[in-house]
């Protein structure tokens, strides 16, 4: 009986997590198609560049904003990427089809389960940095059925057991840090939360004050989410623009989205020049706009 109730209750928060059906579908949804026209210019891409920071570079007239070395932005920006023209896999080891969507990858593991979608790639990121830098207080994300999940109680040992729509700790391992226990801890992240509880912790900022870390999150089934990567301004008018990364359905590696409405300025995106976002799979109001609380 316990694990019929459990089954129901990850198909309710499945539902409810997921970015889409499936990325093709949303493609053609919104027009999308193919990009294979759409090409950054050479003066904006270094090729030889091994972080989002050194291989985007900054249109002519606009400087890159910079952060605390040891900021959330200052991590994003300079965040390893994998050799230029890399390709972006599925967590089972299938190329993305939406191939001409991205400019960049970043350097870091999908994992092999079909897990870390939308906004598990937002959460992941963040995690990511507050682990680097042992603000284990800080890392905790809600479910969607509002239970609040601390890696520092995952850390001590504690376990969760979910029944229903209700979850509780219980004592079951020794203490570890290690991360391979916090991997596990992220896995239980994914399967658990996504754009709707997210989008419920997120504070909403206006876009004129956006900075790297900050996300564009849609709640919802189907919602969606991705985060701003880097940001540049414009030094004649303070005029800010930005990169954005995502992860999609299925499950795949994190990457650097071009921009399919202004070849010239893609990667970068300048929200002055349109009423809303309109990423390669997604379109968001400039009002989904959040950032993290602390």
């Amino acid at each position: 009986m316990k694990l019929n109730i459990c089954l129901v209750f990850f198909t309710v928060v499945f539902s409810l997590t997921s970015c889409n059906k499936t990325e093709t579908a949303t493609a053609k949804l919104f027009g999308f198609t193919g990009l294979s026209s759409l090409h950054p210019p050479e003066n904006i891409i270094d090729t030889s560049g091994k972080t989002i920071a050194s291989r985007i570079k900054c249109p002519q007239g606009f400087t890159r904003k910079v952060y605390p070395e040891k900021s959330f932005g200052s991590f994003l920006f300079n965040f390893p990427l994998k050799p230029h023209g890399s390709k972006v896999y599925y967590f089972n080891g299938e190329e993305k089809s939406n191939s001409e969507v991205y400019i960049a990858v970043l350097d870091i593991d999908v994992g092999e389960k079909y897990l870390q979608q939308c906004a598990d790639a937002v959460i992941r990121l963040r995690a990511e940095y507050l682990y680097k830098r042992k603000l284990y207080d800080n890392i905790h994300f809600n479910f969607t059925n509002g239970f609040r999940f601390d890696y520092k109680k995952w850390a001590e040992g504690n376990r969760i057991k979910v029944s229903g729509n209700n979850t509780s700790w219980y004592a079951a391992k020794a203490l570890d840090y290690s991360y391979a226990t916090f991997r596990e801890y992220m896995n239980f992240v994914f399967l658990y939360a996504g754009t709707l509880s997210l989008s419920k912790e997120l504070k909403s900022v206006p876009t004129d004050s956006m900075q790297a870390g900050d996300v564009f999150i849609h709640g919802g089934s189907p919602g969606h989410a991705v985060i701003i990567t880097d940001v540049a301004i414009e030094k004649s008018t303070g005029n800010k623009i930005m990169t954005i990364a995502q992860s999609y359905m299925p499950a795949q590696n994190i990457h650097v989205l071009v921009n399919e409405n202004d070849a010239q300025l893609s990667p970068w995106y300048d929200l002055s020049k349109t009423d809303k976002l309109y990423s390669p799979e997604w379109t968001f109001e400039k009002t989904e706009l959040k950032r993290f609380r602390d």
